[in-house]
């Protein structure tokens, strides 16, 4: 069957493409044809951004404490530039379509290409603070369509609390009642399905977890990555002084060597002086070189959902520091699931974690092969 898949946009996220590359793969296997149907990023009005850099200035300005300092926005060519290994990794190993924008040319390009079904997931596509096109998220443009299959599988609300406004809630509890099988990421979207959309959901693990560490592992080889310079590897998004002297902490304790996979000019904290100078330090390694550095970590400290993810699939003691902007529901039903809660810290436990304390790591996998199963045989089913 060829299926159409809804996902969030195929930027430089990395979590975010990899699911998408797991989700393909497990497709295929199961005998289907599946292409990514791509978004375009929300695009603003130059008014509205130039109004938006100015009014971020001002904040900054009258409390650098409390407010960041606005973004350099960047343009199209060094937008590209900097996410060109991702933009490789995307073309060889994604199959996608264009980027489109809007309910009428996700339907025409449906048309087009002959889908005749549907799977929407995962990477918080059901969360409205993270998608413009929350609608179409629940198959809102191709509500007419004759098509064979609906599915949603390891779809992420992000969070505990429901973000919905009211007519948001209306509208997309009426479309999900179209769909064959509803699945969900976190143990807390099954009650939100539930109590806010009249439906019943599944769990069902994220789609990079579907896929064995033996699979990442030959492609990392296959594209002949050179080994990472370090043993600790911290993925930190949202990087603090505190972090850092945590990650420093734990490096002189256990005699390891901390390295990362990031860009050397950190996104949040760029300026046009620095894209204009240095941009080959602006520009984001390659997914494939972020998925190594798990391989060959001895430890990891992340502060990201994805980051947890591959540090389980590969067996690498972890500790992941909260991160509430983000969603944290999707990090305790992911430790909650292996027993491995007491790996998601916060910074005011710094002081007094025992950092050599062991993973059960036959218990996990045990887990994890028969979550995978269960999970592979559930998308199949719906599908069938």
């Amino acid at each position: 069957m060829k299926i159409g898949i809804l996902t969030q946009p195929l930027r430089a996220n990395y979590g975010g493409l990899l699911q998408n590359f797991a989700l393909q793969q497990v497709l295929i296997r199961l005998g289907h044809d599946p292409i990514t149907i791509d978004q375009k990023s929300r695009q603003y009005p130059y008014w509205r951004v130039l109004l938006g850099q100015l009014k971020g200035w001002v904040l900054y300005c009258l409390n650098p404490k409390a407010n960041k300092r606005p973004r350099y926005v960047l343009t199209a060519e060094e937008d590209t530039y900097i996410r060109k290994h991702s933009i490789a990794f995307i073309d060889k190993f994604i199959n996608h379509t264009a980027k489109f924008s809007g309910a009428e040319e996700f339907r025409q390009v449906s048309e087009a290409i002959g889908i005749e079904g549907f799977v929407v997931g995962s990477d918080q596509c059901w969360r409205p603070c993270y998608n413009m096109y929350l609608k179409d998220m629940f198959l809102d443009f191709a509500k007419d369509m004759n098509v064979k299959k609906r599915v949603s599988y390891a779809a992420s609300f992000g969070t505990d609390d429901w973000e919905f406004n009211h007519e948001q809630t209306i509208e997309c509890a009426r479309l999900v009642k179209s769909f064959d099988k509803v699945t969900v990421r976190e143990m807390s979207g099954v009650d939100l399905c539930k109590k806010h959309l009249g439906v019943d959901a599944t769990h069902v693990l994220d789609p990079t977890m579907l896929l064995s560490k033996e699979d990442y592992i030959c492609l990392i080889e296959d594209e002949g990555i050179k080994k990472s310079e370090g043993s600790l590897f911290n993925y930190i998004l949202d990087p603090t002084k505190e972090k850092s002297a945590f990650i420093q902490k734990v490096c002189e304790s256990l005699e390891l060597k901390a390295f990362q996979v990031l860009p050397k000019c950190n996104e949040d904290h760029r300026t046009k002086k620095d894209v204009k100078n240095r941009i080959d330090d602006c520009v984001y390694p390659s997914p494939i070189e972020w998925l190594r550095a798990f391989m060959d970590a001895k430890m990891t400290i992340v502060d990201s959902f994805h980051g947890t993810v591959f540090s389980i699939i590969f067996n690498k003691p972890f500790w992941v520091i909260g991160n509430g902007e983000r969603g944290m529901s999707r990090f305790h039903s992911l430790l909650s699931l292996f027993g491995l809660e007491d790996r998601l810290i916060t910074e005011s436990q710094f002081n007094s974690l025992d950092f050599k304390k062991q993973i059960n790591w036959d218990e996990v996998n045990y887990i994890l092969s028969n979550k995978r199963k269960e999970s592979i045989n559930i998308l199949k089913n719906s599908l069938e």
